[in-house]
């Protein structure tokens, strides 16, 4: 009912920037936000930032000062700006949204496929 699509990821060196793009769609009434969540191997998946339909947004400790989420409503897309990134930093990133479907009252989670972020000289 709701496709997620990730785009942007890639190699890039430590202190390089990279820019993450997800876009939503099909049966989609409203969203109520989006995030970015990674996985690195051998680690569980965590959270990195999250965006609500107003706009509020949250980061975990490690990338705040660092990593920017943003989105653009009407296109039903969140974007990640990551700078100045670390090897920590390497893991597949995976898009979320909470979107309330056509015909339905409560919210369900959706996921997108994953992007290869690798940082490495």
């Amino acid at each position: 009912q709701v496709q997620l699509v990730e785009s942007g990821g890639g190699l890039v060196q430590p202190g390089g920037s990279l820019r993450l793009s997800c876009a939503a769609s099909g049966s989609i009434f409203r969203i109520n936000s989006m995030g970015w969540y990674r996985q690195a191997p051998g680690k569980q998946r965590e959270l990195v930032a999250t965006i609500t339909s107003r706009g509020s947004t949250n980061y975990t400790d490690s990338v705040k000062g660092r990593f920017t989420i943003s989105a653009d409503n009407p296109k039903n897309t969140a974007y990640l700006q990551m700078d100045s990134l670390k090897s920590e930093d390497t893991a597949v990133y995976y898009c979320n949204a909470r979107v309330i479907v056509r015909g339905r009252i409560f919210e369900s989670a959706y996921w997108g496929q994953g992007t290869q972020v690798t940082v490495s000289s």
